[in-house]
């Protein structure tokens, strides 16, 4: 191996190292400020159906004021940001089942900004259920394979102890 690959790939670890510790400053930043978003509504009026902000004009889109649209809004969106980091973050096989809450949150959160509904959380259980069920259906059949496999456990049991043993051995 020549010097200069190992220096490249020293510089594609260190990127990456670099790269991983900003998602996860990232991440943990958004996981610290979520108790505090959720207390963001109480800064809207409660009385108005707008508000005037640096942002823009925010109206209460069929809610009665602008403080139970924004609580709606906040907390919804906060569900779908936690179980989306869920998702991203988990390295089980079963990681997929998070998309069934990540799926009906995301569905009360457009419920929550489609002004024209109105009754929130009520029937997005029903329109989110096309995509929850090939998902369900899916850990089934994994949890179904997987139960009825128990001798791949102590396959790759035995194996990783062989391995073991022969590296120990080979050390000797």
């Amino acid at each position: 191996m020549s010097n200069k690959s190992i220096k490249t790939n020293t510089k594609y670890r260190q990127t990456d190292r670099k790269r991983a510790l900003i998602s996860g400053v990232l991440v943990s930043i958004i996981l610290i400020a979520t108790p505090f978003l959720f207390y963001v509504y109480k800064y809207a009026p409660a009385d108005s159906k707008e508000w005037d902000t640096i942002f823009g004009t925010i109206t209460a889109s069929g809610f009665n004021s602008v403080q139970s649209f924004m609580h709606a809004v906040f907390t919804k969106s906060i569900f779908v940001c936690l179980t989306g980091i869920w998702f991203l973050t988990s390295h089980n096989w079963w990681k997929y089942a998070i998309l069934i809450p990540f799926t009906m949150f995301l569905f009360q959160f457009i419920g929550v900004l489609n002004h024209e509904l109105q009754y929130i959380d009520e029937f997005d259980f029903w329109y989110s259920l096309p995509i929850i069920l090939p998902i369900l259906f899916f850990l089934m059949y994994i949890s179904y394979r997987i139960s009825k496999k128990p001798e791949i456990d102590s396959i790759l049991k035995r194996d990783v102890d062989e391995e073991i043993n022969k590296i120990l051995s080979d050390d000797l």
